[in-house]
């Protein structure tokens, strides 16, 4: 299988412009940029064209996270709160909760709101805060008053236009970073939650009356990285984070959303000349038909450099290497037609497949 990395597959060019920030597909189809100040949404055609004016503009206070919705506004994680906010930044709703966990003072979510493309729903973390009674059942506590002692965090799924709570669930973690997106029909969520010293824990599941519904998790160590366009399959990532013996290994699993048993799996090791050496850093769902992977490779007999691997997407069969005319960076923003973006040195490109 190391062999594949021989096969070259070209990128062709289809346009590039100069961005300040960083750049990512939002809900509602649209284009976000994101800089230390503001949040700026721009229509993804109109983006794409060229030079244009946002659609919706906000600058967030420091530490927030912040996440476009589809009727123009956004959703925000503060320290203490959960809220909605109109385009000219008016609070819509807000959802108090306890002060998040973490080394950071002031303490900050580890993760954005998620809202729905269909506009129904947001998807939010939020931490447990114990009574001094319970302090004894406590995950994580800090000595340093005031002395808090957290129980498991817990996934919220709210009502877009009140902020209602509609149905949460524990998750077993303590999150040091927290990941929630949306199938691109809003019918499944998919929510991995990274804790330091075991890794992430990944689950999708619906929404369904007064309940999130798990149907399947990634595998040990997995994050849910992808959800595949025009199908039911769902994507899972294992990282080498190496903080144990047997946390040296890059894998991928795909699953159908319904059977909580892998249909496929890929030894990303598999692939590498140099094991030692080699990182493999995420996944991204370009179409029905492929995934691309993002690494840095070593060639047979060479250096190590940066390489998109193209993987088949019902199978993950490796395909080959994606050849770019010039620097394509570690990034990729798929934009579900088989186009993607690659935000590189303040410049953004777009591609499509050879």
């Amino acid at each position: 299988m190391r062999e594949t990395g021989d096969i070259r597959i070209d990128a062709v060019p289809m346009g590039a412009f100069d961005v300040d920030g960083d750049v990512r597909a939002t809900a509602g189809g649209r284009i976000g940029v994101w800089t230390d100040e503001r949040v700026d949404v721009y229509e993804r055609e109109a983006f794409l064209a060229g030079p244009c004016e946002p659609v919706a503009s906000w600058a967030p206070p420091t530490g927030a996270r912040v996440e476009p919705a589809a009727d123009g506004g956004f959703v925000v994680a503060e320290p203490s709160r959960v809220r909605a906010v109109t385009a000219d930044g008016a609070t819509r709703w807000e959802l108090p909760h306890d002060p998040w966990h973490g080394g950071h003072r002031p303490p900050r979510a580890p993760g954005a709101p998620a809202p729905s493309p269909c506009g129904r729903f947001v998807a939010a973390a939020v931490p447990t805060l114990l009574p001094d009674e319970d302090r004894a059942r406590a995950i994580l506590v800090y000595d340093d008053p005031p002395r808090y002692g957290y129980g498991q965090d817990r996934l919220l799924l709210l009502d877009a236009r009140t902020g209602a709570v509609l149905a949460e669930r524990p998750v077993a973690a303590v999150s040091g970073a927290v990941d929630l997106e949306w199938r691109a029909d809003g019918e499944l969520l998919a929510a991995s939650f990274w804790t330091a010293w075991y890794s992430w824990a990944g689950y999708w599941m619906e929404p369904a009356p007064d309940a999130l519904r798990v149907l399947g998790a990634g595998g040990d160590r997995h994050q849910v990285v992808a959800f595949v366009p025009g199908s039911s399959r769902v994507v899972t990532m294992r990282r080498a984070e190496f903080m144990s013996l047997d946390d040296e290994r890059y894998e991928l699993a795909l699953y159908d959303a319904g059977d909580p048993s892998p249909r496929a799996g890929l030894d990303l090791d598999d692939l590498s000349w140099d094991t030692e050496n080699d990182e493999f850093s995420h996944v991204y769902a370009l179409d029905g038909r492929h995934l691309l992977l993002t690494a840095d490779w070593t060639p047979r007999g060479g250096r190590p450099e940066r390489t998109h691997w193209l993987l088949a997407a019902d199978t993950l069969r490796p395909l080959g290497r994606l050849r770019y005319p010039c620097g394509a960076g570690d990034r990729v923003v798929p934009l579900g037609d088989g186009t993607w973006l690659t935000p590189h040195a303040g410049r953004v490109r777009r591609w499509r497949l050879g």
